[in-house]
């Protein structure tokens, strides 16, 4: 075998031996949390044996769902704001022209290089000096300037790669400006809106020290809930509850991943 051949099948055994490794510290803890959904012990420190009787005093726990479904309002409300807001921030600026944009980009950034903390305790300072009470309306403000620059960046990487001689033709024809945003550039950047709102679903709900920060007594959201039981140990139905969110996440992009493949399948006929 020459050389060359041997250099790169042992990169390609090097590549696929790190893939292994990744794919591991990745999933190892979900699997670890999964198999212990079924453990036989509240402890949840040794196996003693395989049951289903957690699952079932999941669904019973009317305290822990009521605590789940603010998570998921709160999740929601901010996903939906934080999209909108990061889309129209992305096509905005890619199309604006003043005096200190390139001050105003980077300053979108801000909420990624900095501190969690930092950025929670700003804010839980400037809602004191105003006066704001804490509590949802308070969280949902302070998630949505944490997800703003994921979304920004997904859609401005689309808005980058896209053509804009076919914005051009679409104003040339004679549509206005809604017109093509919504037939032309909307279609075209919809992966990264996507992926930018699946983004800020999952960094909000698993939100702790911003939300911490920013919640009042009566609130309580599912990070803080475990975040609370850490000294005594986490309950196995807070690892069937994990499980069964993670399971319905992973469909969820299966499902993505599937009907985006059939579109683009579909893109590639109507093409030929």
């Amino acid at each position: 075998m020459p050389k060359k051949k041997k250099k790169g099948h042992g990169w390609k055994i090097a590549g696929n031996i790190y893939l292994v490794i990744m794919l591991i510290l990745l999933y190892a803890p979900v699997a670890v949390m999964i198999r212990y959904s079924f453990n036989n012990s509240r402890a949840n420190v040794t196996w003693q044996g395989f049951t289903t009787k957690y699952y079932a005093e999941l669904f019973q726990d009317s305290n822990l769902w009521d605590i789940f479904f603010t998570t998921l309002l709160i999740a929601i409300i901010v996903t939906v704001i934080g999209t909108v807001i990061g889309t129209m921030g992305a096509v905005g600026l890619s199309k604006a022209k003043f005096p200190g944009k390139k001050l105003i980009t980077n300053s979108i950034y801000f909420p990624i290089v900095i501190p969690e903390i930092v950025l929670a305790v700003a804010m839980l300072l400037m809602f004191n000096g105003a006066g704001v009470q804490l509590g949802i309306p308070t969280i949902v403000i302070g998630n949505v300037t944490l997800v703003l620059p994921y979304v920004y960046i997904t859609v401005k990487a689309r808005l980058v790669g896209m053509d804009p001689s076919t914005e051009e033709a679409s104003m040339d024809l004679g549509a206005d400006r809604f017109y093509t945003f919504t037939h032309i550039t909307m279609p075209e950047i919809m992966p990264g809106i996507i992926a930018g709102a699946f983004m800020s679903f999952s960094l909000v709900l698993d939100e702790l020290i911003i939300t911490s920060f920013l919640t009042d007594a009566e609130t309580v959201t599912l990070p803080i809930k475990v975040y609370s039981m850490i000294k005594k140990g986490i309950s196995p139905e807070i690892n069937a509850l994990t499980t069964i969110v993670f399971l319905a996440a992973m469909l969820l992009v299966v499902m993505y991943l599937v009907v985006t493949e059939l579109i683009d399948k579909r893109k590639q006929r109507l093409a030929v």
